[in-house]
C-alpha cells in the first residue's frame, strides 16, 4: 500500500476514535437524508395542490354560464406555475417569486403568493433542503473535522518523523486530502441517493441531474483542498479553524447575501407602484377608445371604415366594438411587453453582477449550477410570467374575436338599454370551452445546462487554482519541516 493511502487510512482511524467527529458527520448525514426525504414530499404536495388549483380555475372558466365575451374578459383566469421535478433538490426562488398569476383584460399583474409572503422571516434564511445541506453545513462539518489534518501533525512533530521515513511532504498533503475527501464522499451519497430517486420516480432528467451531482461534487473537493492548504500552512490548529471559519462565514453566509443586495444597489429597478404609475401615464398618452376625438382610435376607425368600404360603423359586417377591443388590448400588451423587457434587463444585470461575485465565492457559482440545472432559477420564474402573458393576451383576443363576430354592433350598442338585446348578447358558454387551457412549458436540457454551466466554469476555476495551491503547500511544509 502507498504512502499515500496509508496516511489516508489514519485519517479514517483517527476520525473514528473521534467520537464528537463521528456525531458530527452522522447527524449531517441523518439531516441530508431528512432534508432529501422532506423536500421531496413538500414539492410533490406544493405541485399536487397547484394542478388541482389549475383544473378548479379550469374549470370554473369552462363553466361560466351564458355572457357577453368582455364580460369573460374582465372576469378572467387564474394560471399556476408546476414545480420542476428537481425542485425537491433545489427549490430555488420559487419560495420568493410566488407560483400563480390572475390573468385579465387591459391589465398585466405580477406572480403572488409565494411562500416567503406568507410565512415567518426565518424562511428567508434558507429552507432545509439538500442543496442547502451541501452547501452551508457541509463544507462547516469538513472544517471541524479536518482543520487539523496537517497543522495536528506539525504540532506533534509527526511530520518530521514521516519524512525521515521517506513520505514526501506532496505525498503527505495528498494523503490528508484523500482522507477528508472520503469524508466529503460520505457525505455526498445521500444526496446522490435523492437524485437517483428523483430520476427513478419523479423523472427528473439525467443530463441534469448528474451535472448537480458533479458541481456539488466539485463545490465540496473546492472545501477539501482549502482545508489541507490551510491546515499545512498554519503553524497551529487553533490558528487553522479560525481561519477557515472565517473563510466559512465570508464565502458562504456574507458574500451570497450582500451580493445580491450591491447588484440591486448598482441597477435599481422600477417597483410595482411606480412601473403601475408609468404604465397608466404611458397609456394616457397613448390613446382613449372612448374619447370621439382621440387621434389615435380615428384614424384606426378610419383604417377599419376603408378596409370594409362603408361610410359609418353601423354598415359594416363585424360589431366595431369588438375591434376597438382588439386594437386596445394590442396597444396596451404591447405596452406591457415593452416594459417587462426593460424590468428583466435590469433583473439579468443585477444577476451577472451578483455571479460575478462567485469568482471570490464558490458558493455563488455553486447556487447559479444548481438553481440553473433543477430549473428553479430566476429565468424560470421569467419564462413563466412570459408564458402567462402570452396566453393573457391570446385569450383576451379571442374572447374579443367572439365579439366582433357573434355580436351585432346594434345589439352591443343597445344592451344597456333593450333587455331583447341584453339577451342576445350573451353567447353560448361552449365558447368559454373552446379556449385552450394554460400549459407551461419549461426549459429544454439544453437550456438549463447552459445557464448553469457558467457557475461550473468558476467552480472548475476554483478547483485548478487550489490545486497550484496544494502544491504551494507542499513546498511550504516540506521547507518548515
Amino acid at each position: 500500500m502507498s504512502s499515500i493511502r496509508l496516511i489516508a487510512s489514519d485519517e479514517w482511524r483517527l476520525l473514528r476514535r473521534n467520537r464528537v467527529a463521528m456525531l458530527g458527520l452522522v447527524i449531517l448525514i441523518a439531516l441530508s437524508l431528512i432534508a432529501a426525504l422532506t423536500s421531496i414530499a413538500q414539492r410533490d404536495a406544493s405541485d399536487s395542490i397547484r394542478a388541482r388549483f389549475q383544473q378548479q380555475a379550469d374549470a370554473a372558466f369552462d363553466g361560466a354560464p351564458a355572457r357577453h365575451p368582455h364580460r369573460m374578459v374582465h372576469y378572467g383566469h387564474f394560471v399556476f406555475r408546476p414545480l420542476p421535478a428537481l425542485a425537491a433538490f433545489d427549490p430555488g426562488v420559487d419560495a420568493f417569486t410566488g407560483n400563480t398569476i390572475y390573468l385579465e383584460g387591459h391589465r398585466q399583474n405580477s406572480a403572488n403568493f409565494g411562500d416567503v409572503r406568507q410565512s415567518s422571516l426565518l424562511v428567508r434564511f434558507g429552507q432545509l433542503t439538500p442543496a442547502f445541506v451541501l452547501q452551508a453545513l457541509a463544507p462547516l462539518m469538513l472544517i471541524f473535522i479536518g482543520f487539523g489534518a496537517v497543522a495536528r501533525e506539525r504540532e506533534r512533530g509527526t511530520v518530521r518523523q514521516l519524512f525521515a521515513h521517506g513520505v514526501s511532504a506532496r505525498n503527505v498533503i495528498l494523503g490528508k486530502s484523500l482522507g477528508l475527501g472520503r469524508i466529503a464522499a460520505l457525505m455526498l451519497a445521500p444526496v446522490a441517493l435523492a437524485l437517483g430517486w428523483l430520476m427513478a420516480t419523479e423523472g427528473a432528467p439525467l443530463a441534469p441531474s448528474l451535472f448537480i451531482l458533479f458541481g456539488y461534487a466539485l463545490y465540496l473537493a473546492i472545501w477539501v483542498l482549502l482545508i489541507i492548504i490551510v491546515s499545512a500552512l498554519s503553524g497551529h490548529a487553533r490558528g487553522a479553524l479560525m481561519t477557515l471559519i472565517g473563510l466559512w462565514a465570508l464565502a458562504v453566509i456574507l458574500l451570497p447575501r450582500l451580493a445580491p443586495d450591491l447588484a440591486v444597489a448598482a441597477n435599481p429597478a422600477l417597483t410595482r407602484l411606480e412601473t403601475d404609475i408609468a404604465v397608466q401615464k404611458d397609456l394616457r398618452n397613448m390613446g382613449d377608445s372612448h374619447d370621439p376625438d382621440d387621434p389615435h382610435f380615428n384614424a384606426f376607425k378610419a383604417r377599419t371604415l376603408k378596409q370594409y368600404g362603408v361610410e359609418k360603423v353601423e354598415d359594416l359586417p363585424v360589431n366595431y366594438r369588438g375591434l376597438l377591443a382588439m386594437e386596445g388590448e394590442k396597444l396596451t400588451s404591447k405596452l406591457f411587453d415593452d416594459y417587462a423587457k426593460r424590468q428583466f434587463a435590469v433583473h439579468r444585470t443585477q444577476s451577472l453582477q451578483s455571479d460575478i461575485v462567485g469568482l471570490i465565492s464558490p458558493a455563488i457559482a455553486l447556487r447559479r449550477l444548481s438553481m440553473s440545472a433543477s430549473g428553479t432559477d430566476l429565468e424560470g420564474h421569467r419564462r413563466f410570467l412570459s408564458q402567462a402573458e402570452a396566453y393573457r393576451f391570446a385569450i383576451v383576443q379571442k374572447l374579443n374575436a367572439l365579439q366582433v363576430k357573434s355580436i351585432t354592433y346594434e345589439d352591443d350598442s343597445n344592451r344597456n338599454k333593450d333587455p331583447e338585446a341584453a339577451r342576445r348578447v350573451r353567447i353560448d358558454p361552449k365558447n368559454w370551452q373552446e379556449v385552450p387551457d394554460f400549459s407551461y412549458r419549461a426549459a429544454s436540457t439544453s437550456e438549463k445546462l447552459r445557464a448553469a454551466l457558467p457557475g461550473l466554469l468558476i467552480l472548475l476555476g476554483w478547483f485548478a487554482a487550489l490545486l497550484l495551491g496544494l502544491r504551494f503547500a507542499a513546498r511550504r511544509l516540506g521547507g518548515t519541516a
